[in-house]
């Protein structure tokens, strides 16, 4: 059976840095009333994997200052996490919103639920239970390569939500 690993594989340096510092990074289930699909039982362990893997690739890509003067914080709900019970193929859909937050302001620099798909085929393993653990894998890695390739057009100076005052 393989672990459980979220890790995202090739990420570079970024080209592009965000004028802030990014000082605390949550991620957390979303309430029933805002889930997008399944969160199945003994999922809450995921979340800190989640967490030490976005970390990790965000301190790979180096695309926020350390020393910049604004300072923000990084909040991902998991809205689903879409298992499927058998098959030959596996597909895990994973949901998540991710949000940058000005921890000056409270304003919302950046919002996005990001949906991705892990696939696995029927030939990767005999076993099904591995194909479906793979699946997980890759669906988790697959959203958080997307939120990272966004995080390129992200600009801490039109946030998508200001404070109220900030209008």
């Amino acid at each position: 059976m393989p672990p459980l690993n979220f890790s995202v594989p090739n990420v570079g340096v970024s080209p592009k840095k965000i004028d802030a510092e990014l000082r605390s990074m949550t991620v957390t289930l979303g309430r029933p009333d805002e889930a997008k699909g399944d969160l199945p039982m003994g999922i809450e362990a995921t979340t800190a994997m989640w967490q030490t893997a976005l970390q990790e690739a965000i301190d790979r890509m180096a695309i926020f200052k350390d020393d910049a003067a604004r300072k923000v914080n990084i909040q991902v709900k998991v809205l689903a996490l879409n298992i499927p019970v058998f098959g030959a193929s596996f597909t895990t859909k994973t949901i998540a919103r991710y949000e940058i937050i000005d921890r000056a302001t409270g304003s919302i620099i950046y919002t996005q639920e990001i949906a991705a798909d892990g696939v696995v085929p029927a030939n990767h393993a005999f076993v099904g239970v591995v194909r479906a653990r793979e699946s997980i894998n890759r669906s988790v890695q697959n959203n958080i390569s997307q939120f990272l390739q966004a995080l390129g057009s992200v600009d801490v100076n039109k946030p998508m939500f200001p404070a109220p005052t900030q209008q």
